[in-house]
């Protein structure tokens, strides 16, 4: 097998052009991030379909490395989910057209991975034009018109659901494509006249003038910051094809703390939640973001009559939780001492922001005891007063809801538990409430939920077809001391099974919408998309991740409470306008603390006057 890995990179590094790419092979998530490429290991006796997707993983990875130029694409790319979902999936097309018209046998690697990426998702399924993504419709078509290669059978009906509507709107500019494969910004040009064709996007040049409700005239005017670079470079070998989210460009700036003008004045809706005038200019947000969401949303539960929402001390026992929580801490110990660096610089950070200030030389207040000698010195002065100044740092509460998923198994929800184990004491230390909570599934395969369904006769289109567990490990009002134990079920053998992740948002959403605190903060955990066999397999592919998407946009649009997301191993970028992805789980500790900090950071920023240079 070392033959074949040494085969592979050697390619991997040929293709990319860069001899310093450091190919890796584990039983985890493809993904890459900057020089770092992650394949899948091959079994000890791999088919030939194993070593072709393998082959075709590092080819699609090394080519996007090699045609791929992150400025250009954060340039170009329009605004709006669909139309930047539609942009990036065209852009993946083309990057890996232009490998297949060189190279028949890449061309056949990169056929496996698309084959096995719409088998997984399940669209052989999907019969109805509004359950077929519109963005791989497009991007199967432009595949089609560069390579003259059909769509994969796996693809279904995907394609032709929307062949008509593309070819009559865009038909003409897609004749374009071909003569500016070789030219990102070029061919960047033509599929924004093609999204202006399908009355997605504006043309280039016409809505960059525009002030999008999310950024002020000022930020529109700068230059992208050098840090999007790394976006692109950490997708994932497996969704490397798939579309990106609208999050994916303008967002990476977050990774390193940023945040945009829009976050600021979201913070300000927040703090006004129960005024009942609105500002001039301001959109005031509904104290209930999904009280019509169901209308818009086609989401469906067969029945909730078996979930549950329950506490550690109630899955388990006292003893069996002392254990747990001790092999937690061994499992982990070196852990320890990297993780609590990080999170004391947060506690420096957070209380830096506390510190309390003080104005001198008042007429009321507090007798200031430093200025009684003017007394002594002169009797007719007066007394002098001093008045502690507000402080710009909110009361707030920080939800951490981590993914109970069976991938989750092994070092991430280790390594997971304990960073929410450390940052818990130390955010309480600054006063500030955590909240743990986790979700996964009671049972594999859908559980009572499904065979409640077998026994109705099998209705058709039954929606979510399995028992949900929602886990609370540590409640907002609970001191740390008492719930400390409660993480190391994490660990407990059986726990781990599905995950619904757009059902677990809203849960997590709710509880922090009932709190009193002023700053609300939702913390996702995740190392993937949503995945329930039994829901899948009667629904859509894509019904959970429609749905995931769906909540996502309701919570950053229309709620007070701030959203951000850590993906491992899992480009969340696609999903989440506030994310990080991270390649390796010991990662999360580093990813945590920094994204928790830059939120501070820029609150109290954004609270603060602009102190003038002096010329």
């Amino acid at each position: 097998m070392e033959p074949f890995r040494r085969a592979v990179t050697g390619c991997v590094r040929a293709v990319s052009g860069d001899a310093e790419v450091e190919v890796t092979f584990a039983n985890e998530r493809p993904g890459m991030t900057g020089e770092r490429i992650r394949l899948p290991e091959l079994s000890k006796r791999p088919s030939p379909a194993e070593v072709a997707l393998t082959r075709g993983l590092g080819d699609s990875m090394a080519l996007r490395k090699a045609c791929h130029d992150a400025r250009v694409h954060a340039t170009m790319s329009p605004q709006g989910a669909d139309a930047r979902a539609i942009f990036d999936a065209v852009e993946q097309a083309r990057v890996e057209a232009i490998g297949s018209n060189r190279m028949q046998g890449m061309a056949q690697n990169l056929n496996v991975v698309l084959s096995e990426k719409y088998a997984k998702a399940n669209f052989g399924a999907i019969t109805r034009q509004a359950d077929a993504p519109l963005e791989e419709a497009v991007a199967l078509l432009v595949r089609e018109k560069l390579t003259g290669q059909a769509p994969p059978a796996s693809a279904g009906q995907v394609v032709d659901l929307w062949r008509n509507f593309i070819t009559d709107k865009a038909g003409k500019d897609m004749d374009g494509l071909t003569a500016a494969i070789n030219d990102q910004q070029a061919f960047s040009r033509v599929v924004r006249n093609m999204l202006a064709s399908m009355n997605v996007a504006e043309q280039y040049g016409d809505d960059e003038t525009e002030t999008d409700d999310s950024q002020t005239p000022e930020d529109e005017n700068q230059p992208r910051s050098d840090e999007q670079d790394d976006s692109d470079s950490q997708e994932e070998a497996g969704d490397d094809s798939a579309p990106a989210d609208e999050n994916e460009t303008s967002d990476e700036q977050m990774e390193e703390g940023e945040m945009e003008g829009a976050e600021i004045s979201d913070d300000d809706l927040a703090d006004d939640d129960g005024d009942e005038t609105d500002k001039p200019g301001e959109v005031r947000r509904p104290n209930q973001p999904f009280s019509d969401f169901n209308e818009k949303v086609d989401y469906t539960v067969f029945t909730q009559e078996f979930d549950e929402t329950i506490t550690a001390e109630e899955l388990c026992d006292e003893a069996e939780l002392d254990r747990l929580r001790a092999f937690l801490d061994k499992q982990l110990a070196h852990l320890q001492g990297a993780v609590g660096r990080l999170a004391n610089r947060l506690q420096r950070r957070l209380m830096a922001q506390q510190n309390r200030a003080w104005e001198f030389d008042l007429e009321e207040g507090y007798l200031d005891s430093a200025r009684l000698q003017r007394i002594i010195i002169d009797p007719m002065q007066p007394l002098s007063f001093k008045r502690e100044k507000d402080t710009t740092f909110r009361d707030t509460v920080v939800t951490l809801l981590i993914d109970n998923s069976g991938s989750m198994r092994g070092r991430p929800i280790t390594v997971a538990a304990t960073c929410a184990d450390i940052l818990a004491r130390t955010l309480e230390r600054c006063g500030v409430k955590v909240e743990i909570l986790g979700f996964t599934t009671k049972a594999w395969k859908g559980g009572q939920s499904r065979e409640k369904w077998l026994g109705s006769g099998k209705p058709q289109s039954p929606g979510r077809l399995n028992d949900l567990r929602h886990i609370v490990y540590k409640a907002a009002d609970a001191p740390w001391r008492r719930a400390r134990r409660n993480l190391g079920l994490m660990m407990r053998e059986g726990l781990l099974k599905e995950n619904i992740d757009g059902e677990a948002l809203i849960w997590a959403h709710d509880r922090l919408l009932a709190r009193p605190e002023q700053r609300r903060i939702l913390m996702m955990i995740s190392d993937g998309a949503p995945v329930d066999d039994s829901t899948l397999s009667v629904n859509p592919g894509n019904y959970l991740e429609r749905h995931l998407r769906a909540v996502i946009e309701q919570i950053e649009t229309r709620s007070p409470v701030e959203l951000l997301a850590i993906g491992i191993g899992h480009d969340v970028t696609r999903y989440y306008r506030r994310a990080v992805t991270i390649v390796d789980a010991d990662e999360l500790a580093g990813a945590m603390t920094e994204q928790l900090a830059s939120l501070f950071a820029d609150e109290t920023t954004s609270s603060r006057p602009a102190r003038r240079r002096a010329g």
